[in-house]
């Protein structure tokens, strides 16, 4: 007998407070830029004040990975992290919920002629993403570039699973559970680009320990195998937002050289290096919140409190 719950229903009673948000949300898609950038540095500081774990979460990440920087410094960018993140959540209103709206900003890309080389190949393309503060606002523009389909993790709340498909789904055609290996492989083949996220701790059974930002981090696998599949390049695609102009920006970086090269700890820490080198140019603009060393190394202690699962070896 199965002990997973049965599905919500998208209408159930328990998801009524959810849709409360999207409410919310569908107003806030509709106020102008500067209101929302200046709604989104108030909302931010609240968040900062009553962040609890999540603050706690982030002022770890910050001070293992930028230890040349003192406590008023690191303090300094967790208040600006979650300023950014929130600022993040405003902009997936209006690109999820006033579409129209979503493909009509100011975006700059920089390297789009490595997108486009790398893309004529005939072969697939995988772009290598990471969590940054600015996601969706910039998928008008992406989508514009060519054929590109993009990869999430299903939500178990069914309002939020609806609207980040939906959501998805005005700019992009293809909208890939990053589960379902079957339709990625397919769109590689078809020569499309796959914009696929690889900077979270997933546990050890699909991932091998490399370093980022100098702490080893169980880091996913399938970024070479996707790559290995169709022969596909891989190149990393970081998007940032300057929020004195209220633009954002686009950059792709040259396709990782000699990758996969067939060793998974090496090929994991190309990965990194590739997300930590644009996580560096604005590193406040990075969610910091989400625990990316929760997964430790056999015997070593974890960084989270007490509650920090060590490393479940001998689950799997």
């Amino acid at each position: 007998m199965s002990n997973r719950s049965p599905p919500v229903h998208i209408a159930a009673p328990r998801v009524w407070p959810t849709w409360c948000l999207v409410g919310i949300g569908w107003l806030i898609a509709r106020l102008p830029w500067a209101a929302i950038f200046r709604l989104s540095k108030r909302l931010g500081r609240v968040a900062f004040r009553l962040g609890g774990t999540r603050r706690h979460i982030t002022e770890t990440n910050l001070r293992l990975c930028f230890p040349e920087l003192d406590s008023d410094e690191r303090n300094a960018m967790a208040r600006r992290v979650f300023e950014a993140v929130t600022l993040g959540a405003l902009e997936l209103c209006v690109a999820w919920l006033n579409p129209k709206r979503g493909r009509c900003h100011s975006v700059r890309v920089e390297g789009a002629k490595h997108f486009h080389g790398a893309l004529a190949e005939g072969r697939g393309l995988v772009l290598l993403g990471a969590h940054f503060a600015v996601m969706d606002i910039i998928a008008a523009p992406l989508a514009n570039l060519g054929p590109v389909d993009v990869m999430y993790r299903r939500n178990r709340n069914p309002v939020w699973e609806w609207l980040q498909v939906r959501g998805r789904s005005h700019y992009f055609k293809g909208v890939l559970e990053r589960k379902a290996l079957r339709p990625t492989l397919l769109a590689l083949k078809a020569g499309h680009a796959i914009w696929y996220a690889a900077d979270q701790d997933y546990g050890p059974k699909h991932s091998v320990f490399a370093p980022f930002f100098g702490v080893s981090a169980a880091t996913i696998t399938a970024t070479a195998q996707l790559a290995r599949h169709n022969g596909s390049p891989v190149l990393m695609m970081s998007q940032h937002r300057d929020p004195e102009e209220r633009s954002w920006t686009i950059r792709f970086e040259p396709p990782l050289a000699n990758f996969p090269s067939g060793d998974a700890p090496s090929d994991a820490a190309a990965v990194n290096q590739a997300i930590e080198k644009a996580v560096r140019r604005a590193p406040e603009q990075y969610l910091w919140l989400h625990r990316r060393f929760k997964t430790r190394p056999p015997g070593k202690p974890g960084f989270y409190g007490q509650r920090q699962q060590l490393q479940r070896t001998n689950r799997t």
